[in-house]
């Protein structure tokens, strides 16, 4: 299928950290002046690729606040609020509201005691109630040692303040039950987080992308979107395989060995961050850093 409607282009951005592990806020201030110029809708942040379960809540709240101000009202802004307990959860949802932010996005706790399949329902369900900000679901399915099983997918991605789906499950179950709550809730927004599946679920029926790796590719990614949505489909396919092959050098190839060290070291390439410092301490390996020294100088400028 084609799509009758522009898909929405969010970036889940990686965070700018300074060399003690505190958030560098002229570094977010350049990210975010950069995915504007990039016709990126809105920015993810303190995602898996934001390193937002690291991140100190005083660092959290410092990085919304300055994209925030950086950004105006010229695009959204979504924080990972994602916690072990609904009452932490709904903690972190209001400071990201007090720090400027449109939506909260939770994904399944890291620890959770008796996770048994009600109870998990009931932790979504009680933040989408409660919560202050309009709701993201961030599904990692078994990328996570907990998830919502499948067969509650539907019970929580219709509630009403449930306003979007980020699926990164690469499961096609539950991608078929983010569409079956779709169908039934027109207003939900479904997000492809798996930048290696783009064309699979924009074919499916998936009306918007939000994945770190947009931050390198975006005039790119544009270009694909165009091609698909006028319906020249071969042309598409194309550009989608170069956009992988760009993505795996970055990364590290198929293994993603270098991942997010890869994504913060053509960051700074790109003069955006000033360094690659990250808690999570990917490697950069000799084949990674050549290729994003070649691909920074060859990269299109934002907005092209």
């Amino acid at each position: 299928m084609t799509q009758s409607s522009p898909v929405q282009v969010w970036s889940a951005v990686p965070t700018p950290l300074a060399a003690d592990l505190t958030v560098d806020l002229p570094s977010v201030e350049r990210t975010i002046r950069d995915a504007i110029a990039s016709s990126i809708q809105g920015v993810f942040l303190g995602g898996t690729c934001g390193e937002g379960p690291w991140l100190p809540d005083r660092e959290r709240s410092r990085l919304v606040s300055s994209a925030r101000a950086a950004a105006g009202s010229r695009l959204k802004i979504a924080v990972q609020t994602t916690d072990n307990s609904a009452p932490r959860v709904l903690d972190n949802i209001r400071a990201a509201r007090e720090a400027g932010a449109d939506y909260a996005i939770v994904a399944a706790p890291l620890v959770f005691m008796n996770a048994t399949s009600d109870r998990l329902a009931r932790h979504f369900l009680a933040v989408a109630e409660a919560s202050p900000l309009p709701v993201g679901i961030y599904d990692l399915g078994s990328h996570r040692p907990i998830m919502i099983p499948t067969d509650r997918l539907q019970e929580v991605y219709r509630h009403p303040n449930v306003h979007f789906v980020k699926d990164s499950s690469g499961l096609p179950a539950r991608q078929a039950e983010a569409l079956a709550a779709r169908a039934a809730k027109p207003s939900l927004r479904l997000f492809n987080g798996d930048e290696f599946k783009l064309l699979d679920l924009l074919t499916a029926g998936y009306d918007g992308v939000m994945f770190g790796g947009a931050a390198a590719v975006a005039p790119r990614l544009h270009r694909i979107l165009a091609l698909f949505s006028s319906g020249r489909l071969d042309e598409a396919r194309v550009e989608d395989a170069e956009m992988k092959r760009i993505l795996y050098g970055i990364y590290g190839g198929t293994s993603i060995s270098c991942w997010l060290t890869g994504l913060k070291y053509y960051m700074v390439r790109r003069n955006l961050f000033t360094t690659m410092a990250s808690y999570l301490e990917y490697p950069l390996t000799p084949d990674c850093r050549a290729f994003i020294e070649q691909y920074a100088v060859e990269a299109p400028p934002s907005g092209a």
